[in-house]
């Protein structure tokens, strides 16, 4: 059996991942409902996937930051601490991540492997150009967007699906966090 893998990403109205200026990690409307729900699903036994750039972005922003940032919620340390396998044809280990390695080669065929090994789901948060790659393989069974009520349009960073092949999309599953933010779970498949 193979096991399942999500992409799961943080993203304004308009498709920004990120944005600069004043605006925060979670744009600002980030509450208890969410922050629960997050620590919630990363509680549960699972081994996360990461691109080069999303865990240097990472380790990057752990090294910068201070007690009491985003980067320090519950859920994130709870994913700092899961098994990782970090994708990288650069990176050699080891590295400042606890338990995580480095699989050198190209995404679609490590997380191929992946999911036929594990014994556990799989998750990415983030690595945007590397989940791109592995939804048009078909290697994405679930893509699970956290819609933040704003629009990014002068300062969004990292468009999610530029570049991304055509997909279409069934919703499997839909929540309300903090009665304005948007968890939206789908299957994609691609548009033929």
């Amino acid at each position: 059996m193979t096991a399942t893998y999500t992409f799961d990403v943080f993203s304004s109205l308009d498709g920004f991942g990120a944005a600069c200026g004043d605006w925060t990690g979670y744009w600002g409307k980030q509450g208890p409902e969410l922050l629960d729900h997050r620590l919630a699903q990363y509680s549960a036994e699972q081994r996360m996937v990461f691109g080069a750039n999303t865990y240097r972005e990472f380790v990057g922003m752990v090294a910068d930051a201070s007690e009491g940032d985003d980067v320090f919620d519950p859920w994130v340390t709870r994913m700092r601490h899961l098994p990782a396998t970090v994708v990288s044809t650069t990176l050699r280990g080891p590295l400042d991540w606890p338990d995580a390695t480095v699989a050198s080669g190209d995404a679609v065929d490590v997380v191929a492997r992946l999911k036929e090994e594990s014994d556990v789901p799989l998750r990415s948060h983030g690595s945007l150009a590397m989940n791109r790659a592995l939804m048009a393989a078909g290697l994405v069974d679930r893509l699970q967007v956290t819609l933040f009520p704003v629009i990014t349009g002068r300062n969004g960073l990292a468009p999610i699906f530029r570049g991304a092949a055509d997909f279409d999309l069934e919703l499997l599953d839909q929540r309300t966090l903090d009665g304005r933010i948007q968890e939206l779970v789908y299957r994609p498949t691609p548009h033929a």
